[in-house]
């Protein structure tokens, strides 16, 4: 099955420690950006690459809550006519507490989104000035709870971690706040620094002091287990969710499913050999230059080969709790994990386990994936 992905490359002001691609909103921008994303799935649909109904539709960012809920009706709309949709297709939406309303949020409900996600990233009102964020824990509360009355069945909400000053005790009260939502997902990300942010800056400069690398260890085990014993199924390293909320997009992900990235910046993997990634460039000007062009503006970034796809599917599948099966693995490339991969395999040790045929990292291999899913590329 294959998923869409709608790059919205606009934010109200960029967070300080966000490296996304993102530029500033403006009218005009907010106006004519849906159309370029008609233009460029009408070049997609003409040139065959692209032929069957999606079964996931994602509006990631930026701040996709930017454009409006006609905007975005108008989207679906032509996704629908130009490759259908699915029966029971998940389309999702990410908002930002701070630029929707009760009025919106009925609006994106209506226009056919079935999942939302809100960024509200923390309830502590310091953290969130401190995180460059531009609403409150009020404003997020109301959100979750004006979400809920718009209809949406499965509303989500994105948290940070290891946040500059935060303690073991603090993220755990920020957890029990957003459990006390009772919200169907939670996405919770480690805060890291990437090159070019202000928070990069800071730290180079000692003015911004970050949890060391144990109290990151006991923040996220301590999550872990908070969020188990409320209910929520740890799917993903960064993932947790209610039985049957696990997001089928990102889940598309990890199986290394295809899916087609439409918008400046977004990424794409064609199901062609044993893969194909494209993305287009990170330039707004550029993208209208292609599409009044007639172009298609994606560029291709890699083309595997089979060890590459063995080593991608163990890369990306190895984040999830659903892990890699070795029948599957297999199947698709006549070889067994180990066999593929022995000397990763052993240097993984007991924080990588194969049962009932499923080769599947612990929680404290979670913790170490950055470096223990180097020994397989």
């Amino acid at each position: 099955m294959a998923g869409l992905y709608f790059h919205i490359p606009f934010c109200r002001r960029k967070c300080s420690y966000c490296d996304f691609f993102s530029v500033a909103a403006t009218p005009a921008a907010l106006a004519g950006y849906p159309r370029q994303l008609c233009q460029d799935l009408r070049l997609h649909r003409a040139g065959g690459r692209w032929q069957t109904p999606f079964a996931t539709v994602f509006f990631g960012g930026g701040t996709p809550s930017l454009l409006s809920p006609d905007a975005i009706a108008s989207l679906l709309a032509e996704v629908a006519t130009l490759y259908g949709l699915l029966p029971g297709a998940e389309i999702s939406l990410e908002a930002n507490p701070g630029t929707v309303d009760a009025v919106a949020l009925a609006g994106y409900r209506s226009a056919g989104v079935t999942r939302l996600s809100l960024g509200i990233q923390s309830l502590d009102a310091d953290a969130l000035e401190g995180l460059g964020r531009l609403h409150g824990p009020a404003e997020a509360r109301r959100a979750f709870t004006e979400a809920r009355a718009a209809g949406f069945g499965s509303v989500g909400v994105d948290l940070m971690f290891a946040l500059p000053g935060q303690t073991l005790a603090d993220l755990q009260e920020q957890l029990s706040r957003a459990v006390d939502l009772d919200p169907d997902h939670i996405s919770l990300y480690g805060l890291s620094i990437e090159e070019g942010t202000p928070f990069e800056s800071r730290l180079c400069s000692g003015t911004l002091t970050l949890p060391d690398e144990d109290d990151y260890a006991a923040m996220f085990l301590g999550a872990h287990a908070l969020l188990e014993r409320a209910g929520y199924r740890h799917y993903e390293i960064s993932n947790y969710a209610r039985p049957g909320h696990e997001c089928r997009h990102n889940e598309g992900y990890w199986r290394r499913d295809p899916y087609l990235g439409v918008g400046a910046g977004a990424h794409s993997l064609l199901d062609l050999g044993w893969g194909e990634r494209g993305a287009v460039p990170a330039d707004l000007v550029r993208y209208a230059e292609c599409l009044a062009a007639g172009e298609t503006p994606v560029e291709t970034l890699e083309r595997f080969d089979r060890r590459g796809a063995m080593a991608e599917t163990l890369y990306l599948g190895l984040r999830t709790a659903s892990g890699v099966a070795e029948v599957d693995f297999r199947r698709r490339f006549g070889v067994g994990v180990a066999e593929a991969f022995a000397a990763a395999v052993v240097r993984c040790g007991n924080d990588l386990q194969c049962a009932d045929g499923v080769w599947r990292f612990t929680p404290q291999g979670w913790l170490l994936y950055d470096h223990l899913i180097q020994h397989f590329l």
